[in-house]
């Protein structure tokens, strides 16, 4: 069986955990921050974890996570 190539655009945006949850960045972070509240700023800091639903997706863009 040869070797399944990662999809280098969801290698970028998605990390896996230690338990192998897949977590990712927030988004509405990017710009037009001015607007935005300060706590509304501080929360896009965090991290985010994928939805059940979209989990399946994801595997199969990241193969060996």
């Amino acid at each position: 069986m040869p070797k399944i190539k990662t999809k280098s655009s969801a290698a970028k945006r998605f990390r896996f955990t230690g338990k192998g949850k897949i977590r990712s960045a927030k988004a509405y972070a990017s710009h037009i921050l001015t607007k935005k509240t300060r706590k509304r700023k501080r929360r896009l800091r965090k991290g985010n974890l994928i939805d059940k639903a979209d989990e399946k997706q994801i595997r199969r863009l990241l193969p060996y996570g």
